[in-house]
């Protein structure tokens, strides 16, 4: 990621700043930083992401890449999807960032897979009401990898590959790998772009 303005800004000049803009930003400890572009498979394995979680029902809400995620540490991001359980709670210096994710999607690339994994880990985990982390793969063979607190406690749970299915316990959902990599995958078994 790459610093946006030069200047380091407070939270309301962040928020400010990125209602403003045509482009998101991740924010930090007052340093804005613009959202890494994708490629070609980012964007379908969002869609089918958000589309295998669609049909959820009662107190759990999916949401789309566009919920800012505000965390207790002070991160400001943008998951690739979000699941609220119960009420959504907001920042209270800004109506439109969410405090209380459930569950947190990313879809990995190559220039962001140590900060998913790292660093913006560290930073969701600061969230209580947080409870279930997916990392889906654009390099390789298709994989979604699952994190879950138990008893306060993270850990990675299991991953599933081409022809499995992996099981998100906090929403009682389950994601079909072979269908959310569909038409991403070439004959050799790895992940191209369409």
């Amino acid at each position: 990621m790459t610093a946006a303005p030069s200047k380091r800004m407070t939270f309301k000049e962040y928020v400010a700043f990125e209602e403003a803009s045509e482009l998101r930003h991740e924010y930090f400890n007052g340093e804005v930083f613009a959202m890494a572009g994708g490629t070609g498979e980012h964007p379908a394995l969002c869609a089918a992401i958000v589309g295998a979680l669609s049909h959820l029902k009662g107190p759990c809400r999916l949401f789309g890449e566009t919920l800012r995620i505000r965390t207790p540490s002070g991160k400001a991001a943008y998951p690739d999807a979000v699941v609220v359980c119960g009420p959504r709670v907001l920042d209270p210096d800004d109506k439109n960032s969410t405090t209380n994710p459930t569950l947190i999607v990313e879809v990995l690339s190559e220039s962001t897979e140590g900060y998913d994994r790292g660093d913006k880990f560290t930073h969701y985990r600061s969230c209580p009401s947080f409870v279930e982390y997916v990392l889906v793969t654009t390099q390789g063979t298709p994989r979604i990898e699952r994190f879950i607190k138990t008893d306060g406690v993270w850990t990675i749970c299991d991953h599933a590959g081409s022809g499995e299915q992996q099981r998100l316990s906090s929403v009682d959902a389950l994601l079909d790998v072979d269908t959310i990599y569909g038409g991403l995958v070439a004959a050799d078994g790895t992940i191209h772009a369409d």
